[in-house]
């Protein structure tokens, strides 16, 4: 499930060029769903990807065997989008993630997406979030 802050995208076009807001809904929305193969098909065949932070991955097929792994980890995820703005070849996202770790506890932590874009395809995927407390001990 995603939830949007009503004021985000305020006075901007729908027909805008991508990133446009229905595009970080689906984005988000393959993520919540733990989908990686549909994940990888935002990516070009040679984008990068960072999360946190892990070391840089290149390639879709090991970008998408890492995601495979991460999402294991979790039980789900559940993303906020609070802004996302771009330009050109770069596109940026702010907003909230809920985790629900195996153990059905969970967690939200605020993150920040930094993109690279080659035409609708994401080419450079940075993700700033610290997940230490994702996986620390409940308490």
């Amino acid at each position: 499930m995603i939830d949007h802050d009503s004021k985000t995208d305020v006075g901007r076009s729908t027909h805008e060029v991508l990133p446009n807001r229905p595009w970080w809904e689906r984005l988000f929305k393959t993520i919540d769903e733990s989908d990686a193969a549909a994940f990888v098909g935002f990516l070009t065949p040679d984008a990068q990807f960072r999360f946190g932070n892990a070391p840089m991955i290149q390639g879709a097929t090991e970008i998408g065997e890492a995601v495979t792994g991460f999402f294991r980890t979790i039980r789900s995820s559940r993303h906020r989008l609070v802004d996302s703005w771009g330009g050109g070849e770069s596109a940026g996202c702010e907003g909230e993630v809920t985790y629900t770790r195996l153990d059905a506890s969970s967690v939200t932590l605020p993150f920040a997406n930094i993109f690279r874009l080659r035409g609708d395809r994401v080419s450079s995927y940075r993700i700033y979030i610290d997940i230490s407390t994702l996986f620390s001990a409940v308490e």
